[in-house]
């Protein structure tokens, strides 16, 4: 029994042995060594290869008052397509979208916001601070941590407010601009005016926030609360648990509930903001023109609060279309990537005329 016992032991020992050397062995493929950069493994020569995923090697790079997660496709040299998401969504919005255009040549980068993903301050003494002109001078600063002069910009929800806002006030940064729901450019003078009832009716969760129970409530039960921000603002898409359950993920950053607060705040005038971003804001209260190719996207399942089309088309000073999108809802680059990708291209052939 005890030389039985003695094998049945030895097995064991190599069978534990065996798969702790697997395991090292798939970390060392996996993982940089220290001292490498933040470029992720897997990729050479610029170019991602057809057995990697990118969303799967999350990038890092210090920019402005953020070190910023972003995820990279598509060949290094090709026309840069920056892609900001909003809230309550992530990067993978854009997972498909990415997935089109790389194919296509163009190198995409979308980074987590402030307060998302592996997105992190830099410094403990920087406000967590949501206002608008916040989130652009972020883009810009990550375009300079790249080298990377100008892009192509796309943008839905917060992510069309910053990429509007690049384009009106630095567009030689901004080649060309896709915008879901068109000009989102506001100041805290112009939130001050009323609205009609059911138009309020629509921003009830800023007013929650406004409060002191809204913020605790949105801390206490932020996986359900954005859970039911997806269902009522794509009121036709029936997405799984699974894209879901993935995107949440980056609402665990430990800035989140603070930036998401701040930045309803903020439109309200219960949040000052940050001095440096004073002379910014009042560039913005003006409603600057934005005068770089823009196509401006619609669908016309959109839940959320959005303007029509018609009520800000003249803010586009430059070569300008608008499309609307039969059957989809307010997170359009998840729920339609094609049409979101054909509105990249449009702009990139506008730009190459």
């Amino acid at each position: 029994m005890d030389i039985v016992n003695h094998i049945s032991n030895l097995k064991r020992r190599f069978f534990v042995s065996r798969q702790a050397i697997l395991m090292l062995l798939l970390s060392a493929c996996l993982v940089p060594a220290k001292g490498q950069s933040h470029e992720s493994a897997g990729i050479s020569n610029g170019q991602i290869t057809r057995f990697e995923d990118p969303f799967q090697h999350i990038k890092q790079i210090r920019a402005g008052v953020l070190d910023v997660g972003y995820i990279e496709a598509g060949p290094a040299n090709g026309q840069a397509v920056l892609l900001i998401h909003g809230w309550p969504y992530d990067v993978y919005s854009y997972e498909q979208v990415s997935k089109i255009l790389a194919a296509k040549g163009y190198r995409i980068l979308i980074p987590y916001l402030r307060g998302y993903g592996t997105t992190q301050f830099l410094s403990s003494m920087t406000p967590r601070n949501g206002q608008q002109s916040a989130f652009a001078v972020d883009m810009i600063a990550f375009l300079d941590a790249l080298n990377i002069k100008n892009a192509i910009v796309g943008g839905f929800d917060w992510g069309a407010r910053t990429a509007n806002i690049m384009a009106a006030l630095w567009p030689e940064r901004v080649r060309g601009l896709v915008s879901v729901s068109g000009y989102l450019i506001g100041s805290q003078e112009g939130n001050m005016a009323p609205l009609k009832p059911k138009v309020e009716q629509s921003w009830w969760y800023q007013y929650y926030f406004a409060t002191a129970r809204g913020a605790a409530g949105y801390e206490s039960n932020t996986y359900e609360f954005n859970k039911l921000i997806w269902e009522t603002a794509s009121p036709t898409w029936k997405f799984s648990k699974y894209p879901f359950d993935r995107s949440a993920a980056s609402f665990k950053n430990p800035d989140h509930v603070k930036i998401v607060i701040d930045n309803y705040r903020w439109r309200l005038g219960l949040s000052k903001g940050e001095e440096k971003y004073d002379e910014l804001e009042t560039k913005l209260a003006k409603a600057p023109s934005i005068t770089v190719p823009t196509v401006t996207l619609e669908g016309d399942a959109n839940g959320a609060p959005h303007p029509d089309p018609s009520a800000y088309a003249a803010r586009f000073k430059g070569q300008y279309a608008h499309h609307t999108i039969t059957g989809i809802g307010h997170n359009l680059p998840q729920e339609a990537p094609e049409a979101f990708a054909d509105a990249i291209l449009e702009v990139a052939e506008s730009i190459n005329k």
